[in-house]
Formats: structure tokens, sequence, C-alpha cells
């Protein structure tokens, strides 16, 4: 056999498929086993598999809503807002709308391309978005690396017209063994907004933060590595973003979880929300200017200590 039958064909690794509402689904492998699902449904990723089949994502499952509205999970994309504001839906629409496969995207760096299995996806206006009247293309692209590593890059580029603003988060839901086991570096002394307070400003004074009831805050201009550590799995997160000053912490506790409709009572026990987002101050585009948020996630063995990460790295 010739030396180019060891070579792993990454774009043999992208299946299309659908899901069990006849939406396009993509579904991205890795050599060593690992899997990355995409729905064309808000270009929601839906699924996150290490090699071990391991799902890395939370995702409910109690569905209480049909396509394209997003499911309670994996990573929803929030744009042109996060939360609620104005005549815009919550989270905004870009997670309830369908995308389309993207067949001619600009080019990226080629750091963004080989050696991975990828998806390109594309969000234009539609018809029914007049809540929102503004010219934009929004460019997404999922990869899945040889390390298991996810990364999503988003690009929004003012198409024409007149200027606009947004805020923008990737809404992570990680799955977590135990959320009373769990703990976040990489905030400490930080500011924050909490959302439980009127959006009121704290410092945090903790050196990690831990969980034992509702939290709902927008940590801010956050460092560009931050780490989330399950004790009991052994496993820490480390969640790496660019262009993304934000970071949303989330867990609905027990009292929130019994009011949502597709969560079940206890699944807050399972997830954690860790956002990278532009949420305190909104990203202006002039025409022509073009915006780009990333967002990568890997998953390493850890001990009690995450000193080995260094957390002001990138």
């Amino acid at each position: 056999m010739g030396h180019s039958a060891a070579v792993w064909d990454y774009r043999a690794a992208t299946e299309i498929t659908k899901d069990w509402n006849g939406i396009d689904k993509i579904v991205l492998r890795n050599p060593r086993g690992a899997s990355a699902r995409v729905s064309l449904s808000g270009g929601q990723v839906t699924s996150w598999r290490n090699e071990q089949g391991e799902e890395l994502l939370f995702t409910s499952n109690k569905v209480s809503s049909k396509p394209p509205k997003a499911v309670r999970g994996g990573i929803p994309i929030c744009f042109p807002q996060f939360r609620n504001c104005g005549s815009l839906e919550q989270h905004g629409f870009a997670r309830n709308k369908i995308w389309t496969i993207d067949g001619n995207p600009p080019p990226l760096s080629p750091n963004d391309s080989q050696g991975k299995s990828f998806v390109d996806l594309l969000l234009k206006p539609s018809e029914d978005l007049k809540c929102w009247p503004h010219s934009f293309e929004f460019r997404l692209r999922v990869s899945l690396a040889a390390d298991g590593n996810l990364t999503l890059i988003s690009r929004i580029r003012n198409v024409n017209g007149k200027p606009f603003s947004f805020s923008f988060a990737y809404h992570t839901y990680l799955s977590v063994s135990d959320i009373s086991e769990v703990r976040i570096e990489g905030l400490e002394t930080l500011d924050y907004l909490d959302n439980l307070c009127q959006k009121e400003r704290f410092t945090e004074q903790g050196d990690a933060i831990t969980f034992e009831s509702e939290v709902d805050r927008v940590y801010l201009s956050a460092p560009n590595v931050v780490a989330v550590l399950d004790h009991e799995r052994k496993r820490t997160y480390v969640v790496r973003k660019e262009g993304l000053p934000d970071v949303a912490v989330w867990n609905p506790w027990e009292k929130k979880s019994k009011s949502m409709v597709d969560l079940r009572d206890s699944e807050y026990k399972q997830m954690l929300c860790v956002n990278g987002a532009a949420i305190e101050k909104p990203v202006t585009l002039k025409p022509g200017e073009e915006w780009t948020g990333r967002l990568e996630v890997s998953v390493v063995a850890s001990t009690l200590s995450s000193e080995h990460f260094d957390l002001q790295r990138m």
C-alpha cells in the first residue's frame, strides 16, 4: 500500500444526514473516533463526543418545540442579541432559522482547515426579519480537529446600507457529572453583571466559581482561556475564545428548572453554560466591515488543580 492510503480524508469524514424532523444535519468525524453533529436548524452544534464515544455537551431529554426552534442544549448561536431586548425574540433569531451550507466560503487561514473535518454554514436576512432590517451575511465554520477539539468561527459582515450593532454569544451547554462538584477557574477578581440582581455590577471574590444555587452572570473583559473542572469525572474543559470579551455563566438550579418547559426538573445537575460572548459593549459594523468571533473547546484529564493551565495564554 502506498503512502496515500494512510492519509486521513477529512472531507470523507463529513457526512450529511437528516434528523427525525427531516432537517439536514452534518456529522463530523476525526481519525480517532471523535465526532460532532451540526444541525441546519439554527446552525446549532447538537453533539460533541470524544474518541470513547462520551457525550461532552448537554442536551435536554425533554423536547417541547419543533425546529426551527432551538433545542435546549448543545451550542445555540445567540445573534443579534443575548437575552431579551426590544422586539426581538430572546437570544435573537439566528438560533431559530434554517441555515444553508455555504458552497463558496471566503478563505480562512490554513490553520482553520488543515487536518480538520469541518462544515461551512451561511445565514442571510429573510423576508420575516422586519424586526431587524439590516443587510448581513453570517458565516459559521464548525470544525473537529485530529485531537478532538471543537472550534466554531463566526464571521458577520455588513453587506451594505447603514451601520448596525449586535450582541453575540456561543451558548455552550457543557455536560457535567454534578454541578455541585464543578468549578470554574480563570474568572477570579473580575467584575460581573448579575442578571438575578437587575444586572447590578459586582466583583468576583472567590478563588474559583462554585455552584450551590442559581447563577446567571456576565463576566466582563474576561481572559481568553477559562477552565471548567469536573472533579468527579476527572475532566477539565478548556474554553478558548477570540473576539469575545465577555463570558456568560448560567445554571438555572432547582426552582428555575421546574418552570422551564424544555428541561426536566433534575437536569440542571448535569449542565453548565459557559459562553464566550460580546454582551456589555455591542459590536458595531459599518458598511463593508466584518467581525470575527472564535470559540475552541477542548477536554483534558485533570487533577484537583488547574495550575498546569496557563489561563492567560492565547
